[in-house]
């Protein structure tokens, strides 16, 4: 496989809206509250319900542009985490690096179907590399098993290819 090959993407997602029910809870229970306190101050139930609109349309807002600003790739060749709009963080790793996959999903997220995939490379120790949220994490994990098949089988050096 040359360095100029074009990479072959066999998965791209972000978090499930799912894993930020939380976020979404608070927002509307703020929501409540902030209509509850344009309701005492003025006395109209017209900006009670502007209010409530209002932020609830906020929150909405903040948690779709969280979610679509985290985005997780796995092509033939690495991995890749991107968080950010203004700002951005990146991750990278390569597909021959993965040592070990392992999901985690605790009682609440299995019944949402949502988990966090941890990959376990061969960086230093305390690097994270993990797609948090994911729906389906075993997707995921299929995506990883494929791309190392790929990459084992285009390594006409590697032993296990």
């Amino acid at each position: 496989m040359s360095a100029t090959a074009p990479e072959t993407t066999i998965y791209s997602g972000h978090p499930s809206w799912r894993s930020m029910l939380d976020f979404h809870l608070a927002g509307l229970f703020g929501a409540l509250a902030g209509g509850a306190i344009a309701r005492l101050a003025s006395g109209n139930w017209g900006y009670a319900v502007a209010a409530f609109a209002a932020i609830l349309a906020i929150s909405l807002l903040i948690g779709l542009i969280r979610r679509i600003s985290t985005t997780y790739t796995i092509t033939d060749r690495r991995l890749h985490i991107r968080r950010g709009i203004l700002s951005r963080t990146e991750q990278h790793t390569t597909i021959d690096r993965v040592q070990n996959v392992e999901t985690h999903q605790t009682l609440f997220e299995r019944v949402l179907r949502i988990g966090t995939v941890n990959f376990d490379t061969a960086a230093t120790d305390d690097s994270d590399f993990a797609f948090v949220g994911i729906a389906s994490p075993k997707v995921v994990v299929a995506a990883v098993d494929r791309a190392q098949q790929l990459t084992s089988r285009a390594d006409p050096l590697d032993p296990a290819g």
